[in-house]
Parts: structure tokens; C-alpha cells; sequence
């Protein structure tokens, strides 16, 4: 064979490989990118072509559907999304829509939904077969009775519930009021410019965004730092005196009360500012900071759900996360949940479940499993651990506390016929010489075998938490434990 046909051969060759790679490319290594390119309309068309995998509830309630749209022809049929339940589960769900985006389990578990687990090659085959796209099933992990008790309980208030099993992770519950219809989102433009912008924000999720101080229910970290490193026990002593000065500004317990000598149990039980604040101040940030990491705090949760729908909870300057480290923190009311906290009830929840499930927390989730349309399932989540965060041992001095809250303390309200409470409430001044608050309720129950741990919040009440908070909780905690 002569040079220049040698030369030709190797250029077709070149040619062809160039030509593989780029069609390798697009089809395969980077077809998800080009798939999800809002300019890619293709795209947007085959997405409404795709019979969308439902989404169910733990007992197999159907949360969202893909239903037949009504400008669909015979030849032409294309899909639009259905939530039966409404506003129910509109924020751990979310919404579909080829115009809006998608939030929530919808977002997170888009390719499941939409089939594109397949490989392309079996796409083109069903395309040639005539077979319709269709996705898979999401069995979530939430119990639609649980979650229409804490709707109702929250009804005419802001704020959050989520309720977790703490043995496994799995979410429950997760409420946020005001809540919003996504079916409405569907076909009515007007409501869309209402919801953006409407007053206490709706399409805002309270149990993962944003956040609110703590107040004293942050106290149960604290607690945690103070017996796990040894440096106290539950029946250490610490003047709970007012007017303690706390990073040299006095610092005013509840009703300004003022105690003597006094144990953490019942520092706890009483919520004494002034005893928690100095502890905190013994420990200092190195110690507190420490904990804090090991329960979940300063980065976004582990959970199954969209990260720009969830925000880091945790020390904030001016929109800004800092380290509880940095020299701009009080220790002393970082440690009783004042200072600069912003936290979400899911980052709470996940405290609770940690006490509760002896020091250990597990990765939260809302995914059970993911069943194709054969029935089959090809995803089970199982419960993993996230972080050991304390001994065991310290789980249960920390129980033990967090149960005297809820016998003799100011968690009363939470108290349950039959069934031993382990709490600690939260009241946030958010109104300077006023009584409104941003109240807190954390807890977990039965406290000798937990099933349920939960955080409740409710913003601008005029009230503590165990007025407000505590009772919502307890409400949903009966429904779970009987359910």
C-alpha cells in the first residue's frame, strides 16, 4: 500500500474515532447536563412525553402523580403532575412543572422518577418497541396521619414540625405552615405572583431553610458537651444566681428568678440561663464548637432533598456562618441558644434523635425505597450512621434530665398518659420588652425505647414553648406511637 492512501486511511480513521468520542459524549458521559439545560426545549417536550413515577407515602397513600393533560391528542400524549393531598405534603414533596422547576423529593429524585435510570440504548429501544416512558415509584418514609395532626396543630401560626425515627433516620413528619397548594402553581399565574411573594412566605420550607434562635432548647447540646467530656455530671452544682455577668454584660434568667447552688438536672428542668451560660463559658468554644460539629451543625444536612432547599445551622454575622470558634461568639449564650443562632427544626430533630438513640445519630432521610414500574425494587435506602456523638453513657444522664424537664419542669404540657416524655422547651425574645417569642419544643418518646424524636417551632407567639410548642409536639408523638 503506497504512502498516500496509508495516509488517507489513517485520516478516516482519526475521523471516526473523533467522530465516536463526541457521540460518546453527548449520548452518554454528558448526556445528563445536556438533558437538564433549561435551553435544551427537546428536552423540556420529552420530559411532558414521560409518564412520571408516583409518589407515595409510607402506608402508600399517593402523594403526586402524573395524570393525562387535557390538551393532549391521541397521537400526542403528553403528562402534567397531580398532588391529591394538597397542601399536606407540598414542602417535603414539592412540585414538578415544565415551566417552574422542580423542589423538593421531586428534585432530588428527578432521574428516578423520570426512568433515566435506564441506559440510552434501552430508551431507543422502547422508543422503537412503541412502549410509553414511564418512571419509577418513590415510597417515601412520611405517615400522612401524623403529618395532618402537626398541619392542623401548626394552622394560623409560622413555623416547622419534623418528627424523625431516630433508630433509622427516617423522616415522619415534616410540616411547615404557611403552606401552599402545588396544584395551583399548575395553571394559575396569578397565584404563582401571590405565592412568591406573599406575606410569611409559603413556598418557604421552615423545617430546612432559614432557621430561628433556639433559645434554651439548645441547652440539651450544652448538656451533652458538659458530661460527655467529663467536666461535669448531672448532679454537679453551679450558682444559678441572676444577673450573672456573661462575657462582662449580666445575664437575666426567666421572670429574673435567682437560685442558689443547684444541680444541671435541675438547671435543666428549670431552664436556668445563668447555669447553662457558665457552663458553656467553662467548656469554652474549642469544646462546644466540637459537639456542635458532631451533631450536625455549621453544613447543610445529610438529608435526601435538595441543598439549595436546606441552610447550615449555626452561628450567623450579617448573612454569614461563622465558627463557633471565631472570636465574634458569646460562648456563654451560644451555650443557652442565644447570641447569633440560626437553626432549623430538622437540625433539632436530629439532636433529639441522637440523645435518643444512645449517642448515635443516623443520616436523615425521606426516601424508603425507589420501585421501577415492574414492580421491582431497585433502590431500599438503609439506615446509616452519620456521627457518634456522645457515650452512651452520656445519652443516658442526658435522658434522664430531659425526662425531669418534662415531670417537674417547664415541659409539662408535653406530658403523655402511659408513656415517659424526654423534652427540653425553647423561648427566643424576639420583641425587646415584649411577650412575643419564637418558641421550641424538642423531645423523643418512650424514653426508655425511643421511637419518635421531634422539633417543633412556631415564630411570634405570645408565649414560651411550653405553652405552644410543647403540646403541638405531644399531639404528634401520640399519633406516631399509636398510629
Amino acid at each position: 500500500m503506497n504512502q498516500p492512501i496509508l495516509r488517507l486511511f489513517g485520516f478516516v480513521v482519526l475521523m471516526f474515532a473523533l467522530l465516536v468520542a463526541f457521540t460518546s459524549r453527548w449520548t452518554v458521559f454528558e448526556a445528563s447536563s445536556l438533558r437538564d439545560n433549561p435551553l435544551n426545549a427537546r428536552a423540556l417536550l420529552q420530559q411532558q412525553r414521560i409518564e412520571r413515577g408516583r409518589i407515595l407515602a409510607a402506608n402508600g397513600a399517593v402523594l403526586a402523580r402524573s395524570v393525562r393533560a387535557p390538551r393532549s391528542s391521541g397521537s400526542e400524549v403528553t403528562f402534567e403532575r397531580s398532588y391529591p393531598s394538597g397542601e399536606q405534603f407540598a414542602h417535603p414533596i414539592g412540585y414538578s412543572y415544565i415551566d417552574l422547576g422542580r423542589t423538593g423529593v421531586e428534585s432530588f429524585r428527578n432521574s428516578a422518577l423520570n426512568g433515566q435510570r435506564e441506559t440510552g440504548l434501552q430508551s431507543i429501544l422502547d422508543q422503537l418497541q412503541g412502549a410509553r416512558s414511564r418512571g419509577d415509584e418513590v415510597i417515601t418514609t412520611l405517615d400522612p396521619q401524623a403529618q395532618q395532626v402537626a398541619n392542623t396543630a401548626l394552622a394560623g401560626h409560622e413555623g416547622a414540625v419534623v418528627a424523625l425515627d431516630p433508630r433509622s433516620g427516617a423522616v415522619e413528619v415534616m410540616a411547615s405552615q404557611p403552606s401552599y397548594d402545588p396544584n395551583a402553581l399548575r395553571s394559575q399565574r396569578s397565584y404563582r405572583r401571590r405565592a412568591l411573594v406573599a406575606p410569611g412566605r409559603p413556598l418557604v420550607n421552615r423545617a430546612t431553610q432559614f432557621g430561628y434562635a433556639p433559645g434554651s432548647s439548645f441547652k440539651v447540646v450544652t448538656a451533652t458537651a458538659a458530661i460527655d467530656t467529663g467536666a461535669f455530671t448531672p448532679e454537679s452544682t453551679v450558682s444559678g444566681r441572676d444577673n450573672v455577668p456573661i462575657s462582662g454584660v449580666p445575664l437575666q434568667n426567666d421572670n429574673n428568678e435567682s437560685f442558689g447552688a443547684i444541680t444541671l438536672t435541675e438547671g435543666l428542668a428549670k431552664s436556668v440561663n445563668t447555669v447553662w451560660a457558665q457552663v458553656a463559658e467553662r467548656l469554652g468554644r474549642q469544646t462546644l464548637a466540637r459537639y456542635m460539629t458532631r451533631f450536625g451543625f455549621d453544613r447543610k444536612p445529610k438529608l435526601d432533598y435538595p441543598g439549595e432547599e436546606m441552610s447550615a445551622s449555626g452561628e450567623y454575622e450579617r448573612a454569614r456562618l461563622l465558627a463557633p470558634t471565631s472570636r465574634l461568639v458569646d460562648v456563654g449564650r451560644l451555650g443557652i441558644g442565644q447570641d447569633k443562632l440560626e437553626v432549623t427544626p430538622l437540625q433539632m430533630a436530629e439532636v433529639a434523635a441522637a440523645v435518643a438513640n444512645h449517642g448515635k445519630l443516623m443520616v436523615p432521610h425521606l426516601t424508603d425505597r425507589i420501585v421501577d414500574p415492574d414492580g421491582r425494587t431497585v433502590q431500599r435506602v438503609a439506615p446509616r450512621l452519620q456521627t457518634v456523638v456522645m457515650k452512651s453513657s452520656t445519652a443516658d444522664a442526658v435522658t434522664a434530665m430531659m425526662e425531669a424537664v418534662v415531670n417537674e419542669g417547664t415541659g409539662t404540657s408535653a406530658q403523655i398518659p402511659g408513656v415517659q416524655v424526654a423534652g427540653k422547651t425553647g423561648t427566643a425574645e424576639t420583641q425587646i420588652g415584649t411577650a412575643i417569642n419564637n418558641v421550641w419544643f424538642i423531645a423523643f418518646a418512650p424514653a426508655s425505647a425511643p421511637r419518635v424524636a421531634i422539633a417543633v417551632t412556631l415564630r411570634g407567639v405570645p408565649g414560651q414553648g411550653a405553652a405552644f410548642a410543647a403540646p403541638v409536639a405531644r399531639q404528634v408523638i401520640e399519633r406516631l406511637l399509636h398510629a
